[in-house]
């Protein structure tokens, strides 16, 4: 199994579909787990919570991060720390977003392909 991998290459990693318009590719590792998400034009996924840390970068497009009751505009080179067990979300901007998420540690769900789970 390689351990080098481009951003932009949709045939790498653990496809997983969050939720309408929401499609990742997960790349697990020991301690973390890289996550590389994207959003269609004004998709948004669903409100949820987790136990792991949480780190994202707002790669390409605008969003609005919703994140402990607040709404965040951000926009490309924007990048946030999402604590464990805070409610979080997005939802993207007209152009549509792609986001690199980080876990630590790795969502356990996420080791595995898998249909509508969470989003953002």
């Amino acid at each position: 199994m390689s351990e080098f991998f481009n951003v932009n290459d949709p045939s790498t990693g653990i496809f997983r579909e969050l939720a309408a318009g929401l499609t990742t590719r997960i790349h697990p590792g020991e301690q973390a787990m890289l996550s590389v998400v994207s959003i269609a034009p004004g998709a948004e996924g669903t409100m949820h919570s987790h136990p792991e840390e949480q780190w994202g970068l707002l790669l390409e497009g605008t969003a609005i991060r919703y994140q402990g009751g607040e709404a965040h505009n951000v926009k490309a080179g924007d990048f946030w720390r999402t604590p464990g067990n805070v409610p979080h979300t997005m939802k993207a901007g007209p152009e549509g977003c792609k986001v690199l998420d980080i876990f630590a540690p790795p969502r356990e769900e996420y080791r595995k392909v898998g249909g509508k789970g969470f989003g953002g």
